[in-house]
């Protein structure tokens, strides 16, 4: 009973975290002075779906929120929500409850940030959940000096980059320059989950 309450309870703050996607979305767009157009021509999105985005009123998928987090100069995690940075020489835990989660509602893909403290050491770490045969998509290419580093915690992923095509299995790593399009799939009949760590020299 403890633990259907503590997935009922991440499930609710999952929720919160997406009803904010909209709000930070708005709040970044005005802060770059930006018009709904002018973020819809950067980001290759429509502006009938920015606006439902940020009234809260549409839920994007992975892709959709990836390219309007690539047009604002922002992180995805940035919009979902994530927490304010340690300060040095402090530890800070956050909970599992606590997490800022990004679903894709019409997949059922879930990113999981788990940093405490984001950008710390110019790095951040999160976690995948891939349900089965669920595919990513392309996702946009990162600014350059952008990195990516996986590890395969349970089940296949098929990565995509560069018209290559990399296949991993429980356990299996890899190391990525994020700065063209790639994307992440699970061809398989069971879930996968992988760590992910994105990190940006300057």
């Amino acid at each position: 009973m403890v633990e259907q309450d503590g997935t009922a309870a991440e499930a609710r703050h999952g929720d919160d975290l997406a009803g904010a996607f909209g709000g930070n979305v708005r709040r970044r767009r005005e802060e770059a002075g930006l018009t709904l157009e002018q973020l819809s021509t950067r980001s290759s999105v429509s502006r009938a779906m920015l606006s439902k985005v940020e009234r809260g009123e549409k839920s994007p998928t992975i892709g959709v929120a990836s390219r309007i987090a690539h047009a604002l100069d922002a992180s995805l995690s940035d919009l979902v929500g994530a927490p304010d940075a340690a300060a040095a020489g402090v530890a800070i835990v956050m909970r599992r409850n606590d997490r800022p989660v990004f679903r894709d509602p019409q997949t059922g893909f879930e990113r999981h940030m788990v940093s405490a403290a984001p950008g710390a050491g110019g790095a951040e770490m999160i976690v995948h959940h891939l349900p089965a045969r669920v595919s990513t998509g392309l996702l946009p290419a990162y600014p350059p000096g952008t990195e990516k580093q996986l590890v395969v915690l349970a089940g296949t992923l098929t990565v995509a980059i560069g018209g290559i095509s990399e296949t991993l299995h429980t356990g299996d790593s890899l190391f990525l320059q994020a700065d063209t399009d790639h994307g992440f799939a699970n061809p398989t009949d069971t879930p996968c989950e992988y760590i992910m760590v994105i990190s940006r020299r300057t």
